[in-house]
């Protein structure tokens, strides 16, 4: 069962907006964006510092509006919320211990999208490492160990996290050696995600019940974007060619942004002066999607127009 109640008013407002997106680009296939959109009416129960009980929190229905949101998409750098949660899961639990490495590497890793300060929570997560490609025993076991991750989201028994895959480095140039091995010949085994299992997980971290009401905190806080305070000229600053780049400077917004030269998605919480609170993920694929700096932000005001309008 999803994690929101699909809703005929959210269903006409997003399918508007959809149109109203792919009329204002004509490159965009209909095939070639998916988007997950959650909306907090009152009471609103996230964002309150943990108040809520993991039941009292899942008992609370909310609704959305989904577009392809089962989709399996490569999802670049948004895959790094995965790993800030399960770390996280892994100090609660003790099977890791925190360091100053680690903490650094966490903080980059979200607020700069680090892949180096990503590679280094992999390997904490799953105690392997990197390096040339090892003889057949030896590389099962590697396999195992990194597929730890996966197996973790597979123990929530959420349906969105099903059909995922989260066991692979974030990479620059891409994999080497037993990383490449591991990829796939033909890539098949690289990060998967969907906008669905997306906003589940960080539905979680936003209503205070991911790992505990203070982890979650302190990985909203690593999410948390400033508006007023950014060069628009930074190539990467997670806000401007992206959701917040949509908003207005009152705005507030909490998000992990990912890019390639064939990808360009954001994943956002987002509240808005006098409004409803909401979660918007929005994916998109193909290299003039890639490219475009527009397609997300307008994507983002058209969703803050209609969230005025409920």
């Amino acid at each position: 069962m999803i994690f929101f109640n699909k809703d005929e008013q959210l269903e006409n407002l997003g399918l508007g907006i959809l149109d109203a997106t792919w009329a204002a680009f004509g490159t965009l296939a209909r095939n070639q964006i998916a988007l997950t959109w959650v909306v907090y009416d009152p009471p609103v129960r996230v964002n309150t510092g943990g108040a809520l009980t993991p039941n009292a929190f899942w008992d609370h229905s909310v609704r959305g509006f989904t577009y392809r949101g089962v989709e399996r998409i490569y999802p670049a750098s948004v895959v790094k919320l995965f790993y800030l949660v399960a770390v996280n899961e892994w100090l609660e639990k003790g099977m890791s211990q925190t360091s100053k490495e680690l903490e650094r590497a966490l903080q980059d890793m979200i607020v700069d999208s680090s892949n180096d300060a990503t590679s280094l929570v992999v390997d904490i997560l799953s105690g392997t490492t990197s390096g040339p490609e090892l003889p057949i025993g030896p590389f099962e076991t590697w396999k195992y160990q990194r597929n730890i991750i996966n197996r973790y989201y597979q123990s929530l028994g959420w349906e969105e996290m099903d059909t995922i895959n989260v066991c692979q480095k974030t990479w620059g140039d891409g994999p080497y050696g037993r990383e490449r091995a591991f990829v796939g010949e033909l890539l098949e085994n690289r990060n998967m995600l969907t906008t669905n299992a997306i906003a589940r997980l960080l539905h979680s971290i936003v209503g205070g019940v991911a790992v505990s009401s203070a982890r979650s905190q302190a990985m909203m806080a690593l999410l948390k974007r400033p508006l007023n305070d950014i060069s628009p000229d930074a190539e990467e600053n997670q806000v401007t060619g992206f959701l917040g780049g949509g908003l207005t400077e009152n705005a507030q917004i909490w998000s992990k942004a990912g890019w390639t030269s064939q990808v360009r998605h954001d994943a956002a919480y987002i509240e808005l002066p006098e409004q409803r609170p909401y979660l918007l993920v929005v994916f998109t694929e193909g290299k003039a999607q890639a490219k475009s700096r527009d397609i997300l932000p307008f994507v983002s005001k058209l969703v803050a127009e209609a969230i005025a309008s409920l």
